[in-house]
C-alpha cells in the first residue's frame, strides 16, 4: 500500500474541463442543490471544503465509490462553537426518517432537505458541536457538473444568523477574510503563496488538488498509533529522542520523514496534538488551508473507513 502527499496546485478546475484528482474550495460535483447538506445548527448550506478522487487502495466504502466531497461549518460561523439557531438545532436533533411533515412553514425547508438528502451523505460533529459532512461519489458523479448552492427563501429561524460569507464571495475568499465581493483588497501573503494568487470572489472559485506517492513512508497501510509497540512491521513514529533524553534539544526526526507534506492520504500521521485511538490506515490528514476551516491553526483528519473526523490545535 502507498501513502500520498496532497498538494494545492496554482490552477483551477474548470466547469467544462477534466476533474483531475480533485479540488479544494469551489463547488461539489454530481449532486443537486436539494442534496447540498445543510448546517444542522442554523440551516445554512455547509461550505464545500474539497472534492478528492481517492487512490484505489483508499476507496474504503466500495471500489465503485471513487471520490468524496467534504463539507464543513462556514469559517465565519465557527468562533469556538457553531453560530446556532435553537429552533433549527432542535429540529435536526429530533430528526427521524418517519417524522411527519411539520406544520410550521419555516421548518418545512429543513424537513424537505432531510428527505432529499444524498443517499451517501454521512454527518460528523467535532467536540465543539460544529458540523461536518462527507458525500461519497461514483465516477459519474465525480465527473458530473458543479452544483450551485440551494436557493434560500426568507426563513424566520435561519435568518437570525447572518448568511455565511462563502455564499457571497466563495469559500477561498471567505477564508482569506473577505465578506463582500466589492470589499477593498486584503493583503494575505501567506495564503497567496498557497493559492498562487488572490482568490476570485465567487462561490465557484477553486484550486486543483494533486496527489503523488510518498517515496519513503514505512507507515503506509498501517493504522496510526501514539505509542506503537517496537518490532518489525509496526507503526513507527516520525521522531525519536537522541540518547533517550526527553528534551527539546534531543528531539530528532527520522530521515525518512523529511519532506512529507502536511496534507496527505494515509501513512505517517502528524496531528497538532496526540494521535487519537482507533484511526484506520485509510485516512486523510489536512490543514485549514485545504478548503478553509477554523481548526485553531491546527490540523484535522478524516477516517475514510470508520467515517470519523476530528481536529486538534
Amino acid at each position: 500500500m502507498q501513502a500520498y502527499d496532497l498538494e494545492i496546485e496554482h490552477r483551477s478546475i474548470l466547469a467544462d474541463g477534466p476533474r483531475g484528482q480533485g479540488w479544494c474550495f469551489g463547488l461539489p460535483p454530481g449532486i443537486t442543490p436539494a442534496q447540498w447538506p445543510l448546517d444542522p445548527t442554523n440551516g445554512y448550506p455547509l461550505s464545500h471544503g474539497f472534492t478528492l478522487l481517492l487512490p484505489e487502495a483508499y476507496r474504503a466504502q466500495g471500489s465503485d465509490l471513487v471520490a468524496i466531497s467534504f463539507f464543513a461549518i462556514a469559517v465565519d460561523h465557527n468562533d469556538g462553537g457553531p453560530a446556532e439557531v435553537k429552533e433549527v438545532r432542535a429540529f435536526f436533533d429530533a430528526w427521524r426518517d418517519d417524522m411527519p411533515t411539520p406544520t410550521d412553514p419555516d421548518l418545512l425547508p429543513f424537513w424537505q432537505a432531510q428527505r432529499q438528502r444524498h443517499p451517501r451523505l454521512h454527518r460528523m460533529t467535532d467536540l465543539l458541536g460544529c458540523p461536518y459532512a462527507v458525500i461519497f461519489h461514483t465516477r459519474a458523479e465525480f465527473d458530473g457538473p458543479f452544483c450551485e448552492p440551494p436557493a434560500l427563501d426568507p426563513n424566520r429561524y435561519r435568518d437570525r444568523q447572518r448568511p455565511p460569507a462563502w455564499l457571497r464571495v466563495g469559500a477561498a475568499a471567505a477564508f482569506w477574510g473577505y465578506e463582500d465581493p466589492l470589499q477593498a483588497p486584503l493583503d494575505q501573503g501567506y495564503y497567496r503563496k498557497i493559492l498562487g494568487e488572490d482568490p476570485q470572489r465567487t462561490p465557484g472559485y477553486n484550486r486543483a488538488l494533486a496527489w503523488t506517492p510518498r517515496h519513503d513512508d514505512p507507515n503506509a497501510g498501517r493504522a496510526p498509533l501514539e505509542n506503537p509497540p517496537a518490532g518489525e512491521g509496526q507503526y513507527q513514529r516520525e521522531f525519536y529522542w537522541q540518547d533517550g533524553k526527553l528534551t527539546r534539544e534531543a528531539y530528532r526526526e527520522h530521515p525518512w520523514a523529511k519532506g512529507h507534506l502536511p496534507n496527505h492520504i494515509g501513512g505517517t500521521m502528524r496531528p497538532a496534538q496526540s494521535i487519537p485511538d482507533g484511526i484506520s490506515p485509510y485516512y486523510i490528514e489536512f490543514e485549514e488551508t485545504l478548503g478553509g476551516y477554523n481548526f485553531g491553526s491546527g490540523n484535522a483528519w478524516l477516517d475514510l473507513q470508520h467515517l470519523t473526523f476530528d481536529w486538534s490545535q
